[in-house]
């Protein structure tokens, strides 16, 4: 089994240089203190970025959330986003990174005087740590999909823990991980607190259903920079396209389903829970979607992505 973030390149990640509040350091040499609120608490945010053609793909979008994030939380900012789009391309370069390479940008409150969950006892700026490493889907899980498996843990009610906000806190989907796991599928499917179908445990869900395509009302779920792109795209192409509450039945029985991320963009899914999907192969709007992604990046990097890698006015 694998899912949609099985990759190659991992022999060339063994040399990189990692950044750490600004320092480039070897891998292994690469540590965050004990008491780093990342480590006690999980007390942080992230992004996962593409990098593609030099160019880290929908930065602005991507340091958006991250920003949101840390003023939700509470987090006393240090560095702008100027300053960490510099540190960014920074680490490429040192790197020596252009292509095929996946970045997870993380920040945490900072270093705790004692190990308790009060932000009061922070006593650093916050932690930031850029990864940048050579990783490619496999394209074989592009094209030929995963399996999903519904789980028992459910995506919460914001006022629990916030499903929209993309927090190293991630128990309940590392959960949900493991049960597809064990019951031998790639990836797990996620309900929300009323059993519609809301979200998988590390990308974002859709079906084709009676010819339109369907995805989640986005209640709990992150706001999927790579969904969002996708349900325009699929506007632009002509599609009807809804973000509505549906039904595992709707799943069942749907033409196509596919599932979107930063990571690998559009990969179909073939079977969920023993059910195949269609005809469990990449479906003609799959093959299409994945097309029109492939171009809108290509247009990114060509564009606005110029302003970042050229430093351009």
């Amino acid at each position: 089994m694998q899912g949609t973030h099985e990759y190659s390149g991992a022999d060339r990640n063994q040399s990189i240089l990692i950044d750490i509040n600004g320092e480039l350091l070897p891998r292994e040499k690469a540590v965050v203190s004990v008491f780093d609120s990342g480590f006690v608490l999980g007390d942080g945010v992230w992004e996962g970025l593409r990098v593609e053609g030099g160019t880290v793909l929908f930065l602005e979008q991507h340091l958006d959330r991250l920003y949101e994030g840390m003023h939700t939380l509470d987090f006393e900012v240090s560095v702008d986003k100027e300053t960490l789009t510099r540190r960014l391309y920074a680490a490429l370069a040192a790197n020596d990174m252009h292509d095929g390479v996946h970045i997870r940008l993380m920040v945490s409150r900072g270093v705790k005087s004692t190990p308790y969950q009060d932000p009061r006892m922070t006593v650093t700026p916050p932690t930031i740590v850029i990864i940048p490493e050579y990783k490619t889907a496999l394209p074989e899980t592009v094209d030929k999909g995963v399996t999903l498996f519904t789980v028992h843990v459910r995506r919460g009610y914001s006022d629990v823990q916030d499903p929209t906000l993309n927090t190293h806190s991630k128990l309940n989907c590392v959960t949900a991980c493991i049960q597809a796991a064990k019951a031998g599928y790639d990836e797990a499917l996620m309900l929300d607190p009323h059993g519609f179908v809301a979200t998988c445990n590390s990308t974002h869900f859709f079906i084709v259903r009676r010819g339109e395509l369907w995805t989640s009302t986005g209640d709990y779920c992150l706001d999927g920079i790579t969904r969002r792109k996708v349900l325009n795209i699929a506007k632009d192409e002509g599609m009807t396209v809804r973000e509505r509450n549906f039904t595992l039945t709707d799943v069942y029985n749907a033409e196509e389903a596919f599932v979107t991320g930063t990571f690998a963009g559009l990969v179909p899914v073939r079977e969920v829970d023993g059910r195949k999907i269609g005809d469990a192969t990449r479906g003609p709007v799959v093959t299409q979607l994945q097309s029109a992604y492939r171009r809108y990046v290509s247009q990114y990097i060509d564009g606005p992505g110029r302003l970042h890698v050229r430093g351009e006015d």
